[in-house]
């Protein structure tokens, strides 16, 4: 099975056996066995653990383990299911999973959320939105003026919190992304077939 016979490879727990991952997510036996060889080349790009340290993805991302990325960041918190600081072989199968051509609009408009929602209150605020946005312009090269940028987050809140309350809700969200669904465009990687 690739990497498994290596002196790097990693050691999967027995409830992250292929089949498992394959039972649990959209992925088949023999995709999971190339997500397996991936993680183990990104597991063991800096540091020989057997798992994926924040610098590592970094570094897989951008070629480069010193650029700053609140997507990268919001994505490593995502990824790391049980906040230990590390990615495991299993939350990197299940976290990848989102990004299946397969998986369903409604588990990737969630996943969407939760990376918009950077406090996990369970509400997408002003100032989160702002501080994607900026993310977001800033990881594209773009120069906009603040004030630019805080028309773009008007416009957007005020076409998102139909209900008013100053905060964007899964309800809320949903809606607004129906009526946008190139918001979800990212949230596909077709090369994961």
């Amino acid at each position: 099975m690739g990497c498994e016979n290596s002196k790097d490879a990693v050691k999967l727990p027995a409830s992250d056996n292929f089949s498992r991952l394959a039972a649990d997510t959209v992925f088949t036996e023999d995709e999971v066995e190339i997500l397996f060889d991936l993680f183990n080349r990104v597991s063991n790009s800096v540091i020989k653990d057997g798992f994926i340290q924040k610098e590592e993805l970094q570094l897989a991302l951008f070629k480069n383990s010193k650029k700053k990325s609140l997507f990268l960041d919001r994505m490593f918190d995502l990824f790391d299911v049980n906040n230990n600081g590390l990615i495991e072989f299993g939350e990197f199968v299940r976290s990848l999973s989102v990004f299946h051509p397969r998986t369903p609009e409604t588990d990737k408009l969630e996943y969407a959320f939760r990376l918009y929602d950077l406090r996990g209150t369970g509400y997408i605020e002003r100032e989160e939105l702002k501080e994607m946005v900026v993310a977001l312009l800033n990881e594209s090269d773009l120069h906009l003026s603040n004030d630019n940028i805080e028309a773009i987050v008007d416009k957007t809140f005020t076409e998102t919190d139909l209900k008013g309350d100053g905060k964007i809700d899964m309800e809320e969200w949903e809606e607004y992304v129906a009526k946008n669904p190139k918001l979800l465009t990212n949230m596909t990687l077709p090369y994961l077939m």
